[in-house]
């Protein structure tokens, strides 16, 4: 049914990791790469790493292996609503040390993708209710990954047909977006061309952050996240290739970082600062990969990035969340960037892009990540952590119900019987 979205090789789930956003939308679809993982994941030895207990913020967590957010576009139709399919997931998947919710759009212009879920009304606040509920009755620490597209978006999606809004009228290119096309179908487009947001405009929207943050309390949340990374809406405002202000959010790094500063005061202020994450995506090359999303390469991506680092050890966040290059053959993060960002920041980390269990050993020994992130694994495995525990195989990934659709693909994988 979702043939177009969901046979775009490597889309990146946040489209993070999710989209999407939705986080990090998803991270998904697969190359040499993932046949390599299936295949090394069943040989592989526990690792004792992954297993200890870390303080993040108020909670002490069970175990260091994350679910990230993976955008699914599940939710319920009219209104971009959570529902029980998503309670059903998300509680599946519980035995993760920690857990962030795909994406989910802080009002109706942050939309860039059909049925990804909103937390701006009334109906999606209950709806998530059922999410956290369910979550927390398996002993879960869930965070909200607060989400904004941006330019990233179609004229389809936003309200009224207007354009979507961005800090400069600068189109987005070598990206699509996903609209609907009738009743459960869809199919990918080329973004609209964004209009700039006003001063004032901008100030509104820190506000909406500020709300979406009540919004998530209200829903039961332990925190929130902000998305801040792969292109959407806070990285337009860090990059200078997507920010040409020449007001007080524009101009220098400095003024470019003013947005992301501004949000992530407002939300501590509403959640408390030991309850936020922020995360970024400091690529520091790209790829010819087709992707639905992928983020932005600045001309000095260690100075941006550890600059906005510096951001958050001033506010005090709990967590600084990275996600990194994860095509096939993509570069690692150079050491002396890992090194600066723990030198930096005192809060946790985490990491996630195409790692195994070695890996991820490997970088908490090192002292560079306190928690890792597992995307693919974690859609197809919802009972991930036990099988890394007990060295029992993994299910393979069905490419096709990455996005959309039905239980199939999302809720129906079968956990592990010895």
């Amino acid at each position: 049914m979702l043939e177009a979205y969901n046979q775009k090789k490597n889309i990146y789930v946040s489209l993070n990791e999710a989209p999407l956003g939705s986080s990090e939308l998803v991270d998904p679809c697969f190359s040499t790469y993932d046949i390599e993982y299936f295949r090394y994941a069943g040989k592989q030895m526990t690792h004792s790493e992954l297993f200890k207990t870390t303080q993040l913020g108020p909670y002490t967590l069970k175990n260091r292996i994350v679910l990230p957010p993976l955008t699914r576009s599940r939710s319920s139709q009219p209104g971009n609503i959570a529902n029980d399919l998503m309670a059903t997931y998300y509680r599946q998947r519980s035995g993760a040390g920690f857990m962030v919710t795909e994406g989910t759009q802080i009002e109706p212009r942050g939309q860039g993708y059909a049925w990804t879920p909103g937390i701006h009304s009334p109906e999606q606040i209950q709806g998530w209710r059922k999410v956290t509920d369910a979550v927390h009755a398996e002993g879960g620490v869930i965070f909200a990954q607060l989400w904004h597209v941006g330019r990233v978006s179609h004229t389809s999606l936003q309200p009224g047909g207007e354009a979507p809004v961005a800090p400069s009228a600068i189109r987005a290119d070598n990206v699509k977006v996903f609209i609907e096309t009738g009743p459960g179908t869809g199919t990918l487009a080329d973004p609209s061309t964004p209009r700039a947001l006003s001063t004032e405009e901008v100030k509104e929207l820190v506000e909406l952050y500020a709300q979406a943050a009540r919004n998530a309390l209200e829903a039961g949340f332990d925190g929130v996240e902000l998305h801040c990374a792969n292109g959407y809406l806070v990285n337009q405002f860090i990059s200078a290739h997507t920010n040409q202000r020449d007001d007080e959010y524009g101009g220098s790094l400095q003024n470019r970082l003013c947005f992301l500063r501004e949000i992530t005061l407002a939300v501590a202020g509403v959640v408390g600062k030991e309850r936020v994450g922020v995360r970024f995506a400091p690529l520091f090359a790209t790829t010819d990969e087709d992707r639905v999303y992928l983020g932005l390469v600045e001309e000095d991506p260690h100075q941006t990035y550890i600059e906005a680092v510096k951001i958050l050890e001033e506010v005090g966040i709990a967590y600084l969340s990275l996600a990194e290059a994860d095509w096939e053959n993509a570069p690692e993060l150079p050491e002396t960037f890992r090194e600066a960002v723990r030198q930096i920041f005192s809060g946790k980390i985490i990491c996630a892009g195409k790692y195994t269990t070695e890996r991820a050993s490997r970088v908490i020994k090192a002292g560079w990540a306190d928690l890792i992130a597992f995307g693919r694994p974690f859609i197809a495995n919802p009972d991930l952590p036990a099988r890394i525990a007990n060295n029992w195989p993994l299910n393979p990934l069905d490419p096709s119900s990455m996005y959309g659709g039905t239980d199939k693909g999302y809720t129906d994988y079968p956990t592990y019987t010895p």
